[in-house]
């Protein structure tokens, strides 16, 4: 049980970023974004991967739950996704003179 409600956290983080990326794409400005939050939730899919490979049990059935590990990848790819989108529009900001 504890696996599928992990499934559906992920999954549920997994629809949302890439409407986050959209939203950042088409904003074109950092007003309303965070950079220490999407930080800290880049660092906490990276704690989250880590914590797969150390835990024996997910490893020795890692053939059967490989799934969980591509979603937190898939995340994690997401939210880097959206640091460049963030980096990208405090170069904008600047350039129109926002910051």
């Amino acid at each position: 049980m504890a696996e599928i409600l992990e499934i559906i956290m992920i999954v549920s983080f997994g629809f949302s970023w890439p409407l986050n990326v959209m939203k950042s794409y088409k904003a074109r400005t950092t007003k309303g974004k965070s950079l220490s939050f999407l930080l800290l939730i880049f660092f906490g899919y990276i704690a989250g991967i880590a914590s797969k490979f150390v835990n024996d049990a997910y490893m020795a059935a890692f053939a059967q739950k490989w799934y969980v590990l591509f979603f937190y990848i898939l995340n994690l790819i997401m939210v880097g996704t959206d640091l460049v989108m963030y980096a990208r529009n405090y170069s904008l900001d600047k350039k129109n003179g926002v910051l």
